[in-house]
């Protein structure tokens, strides 16, 4: 069946536009833009704040109008396509932040429209409407992910050795934009299937289905993942003093979730979900509390780190939306407004990392790249690995009160 792997390659497309958005840009905005972590921290939550009120009316405008599905799938793209050759075309300047905000907004809407889109037809592109055809298409999906994750991990670094300049960044937007273009063009086809829509969605309805509580566990579970995202080339370069090897690192901890998926993805059809993220979500505490103890110039420990963290990360991928698709499904509710709220929850969860530890590193005079002192590094420690242990045993506390029953006919 094609529809799987153009599934695949639009997830693809959308992963390789997170990446830089979440990874990439602190620290292109800091070094090569020159602004500080705590603007880069308030321009991140401004976003979000649009993002408040557009996330659930894309999810709305989809599920009001299921023909225009089409439209919306080239209209993401192409908003990528235009939004990253800009952004990392960027110059500093008096105006850069306004500039910044501006292309920002664009890739934000643009990749919001586009995820919102491709969770919210689970329905529509799974081969039925059963939690286990559901559980498949998200491991096709999330298998996409990742490896648009790899892609865009690894081309930056790559981009450099061939002789880019900027750090490799502008030819980065480039190759973003060819992939959103050729993306556009190859999975047409699978916008044009009939679109399954369900009832109108309300906020007890919701809750009756499950999906509140839900989102609760995945704001709070974002929050971990969200706080390392935002902090990983910090931590490599500056705390553990592996400058360039950040790229080969967030390969491996990518590649590591990849890899996982499929046994993810078997294990929660055979024990259920919630068993399985019980098995998966320790071991990314495990990670975060290695992490706290590895000594500068720990290569191989921070490797075994990012195999056991990216493991357990593959787990909150294809689990926790597909989820949430089949509360839905079940229910009978449109599923594009609630993967709004959905998509809402995760991007407040990045907001409120950025937005939370960012200006705590810069007031305790944390300047990436620079030579900081223990105090700085030791604040980068805690914020990279103490909190999101604490953040993950919260997110555990929420998956044990789920209710138990979960097996299907």
């Amino acid at each position: 069946m094609m529809v799987y792997p153009r599934v695949s390659l639009y997830a693809l497309m959308l992963a390789a536009a997170g990446i830089p958005l979440y990874i990439h840009l602190p620290r292109f905005a800091s070094v090569n833009l020159g602004l500080g972590l705590g603007a880069i921290g308030t321009i991140l939550l401004l976003i979000r704040l649009v993002d408040l009120v557009q996330d659930p009316l894309i999810g709305w405008a989809i599920d009001r109008w299921p023909r225009a599905q089409v439209a919306f799938a080239v209209a993401a793209a192409l908003g990528l396509a235009v939004g990253f050759p800009a952004l990392f075309t960027l110059r500093g300047g008096q105006d850069v932040m306004v500039r910044l905000i501006a292309v920002l907004i664009l890739l934000f809407s643009a990749y919001s429209l586009g995820m919102i889109l491709l969770y919210g037809r689970s329905a529509t592109l799974a081969s039925d409407r059963t939690p286990d055809a559901l559980m498949t298409l998200a491991a096709y999906r999330e298998g996409g992910m990742l490896a648009g994750v790899i892609v865009a991990a690894i081309a930056p670094t790559v981009f450099v050795s061939m002789g880019a300049s900027s750090q490799g960044y502008p030819a980065f937007g480039m190759f973003l934009g060819a992939i959103a273009l050729i993306t556009a063009l190859v999975t047409l086809p699978i916008w044009r299937r009939p679109v399954v829509v369900g009832d109108r969605l309300s906020l007890a309805a919701l809750g009756d289905a499950g999906g509140l509580r839900l989102l609760l566990l995945a704001l709070v579970n974002s929050l971990p993942v969200a706080i390392t995202s935002t902090l990983f080339l910090f931590f490599v370069e500056d705390r553990l003093g592996l400058v360039g090897r950040a790229g080969p690192l967030l390969i491996l901890f990518f590649f590591s979730a990849g890899l996982s998926v499929p046994l993810w993805t078997r294990l929660s059809q055979r024990l259920g979900p919630r068993t399985t993220l019980l098995i998966g979500m320790p071991l990314a505490i495990l990670g975060f509390v290695g992490a706290a103890f590895l000594s500068a110039g720990n290569l191989f420990g921070f490797a075994v780190i990012c195999v056991i963290s990216g493991a357990a990360l593959g787990a909150d991928l294809v689990i926790l939306p597909a989820m949430f698709s089949v509360a839905l499904t079940r229910a009978g509710l449109r599923a594009s407004q609630a993967f709004g709220i959905w998509s809402f929850a995760g991007k407040l969860g990045l907001a409120l990392a950025a937005f939370s530890v960012l200006p705590v590193l810069q007031s305790y005079g944390f300047e990436p790249g620079s030579t900081n002192d223990a105090a700085a590094l030791g604040v980068l420690n805690i914020c990279y690995a103490v909190i999101p242990c604490i953040l993950k045993l919260g997110a555990i506390g929420l998956v044990l009160a789920l209710p138990t029953e979960e097996r299907r006919s």
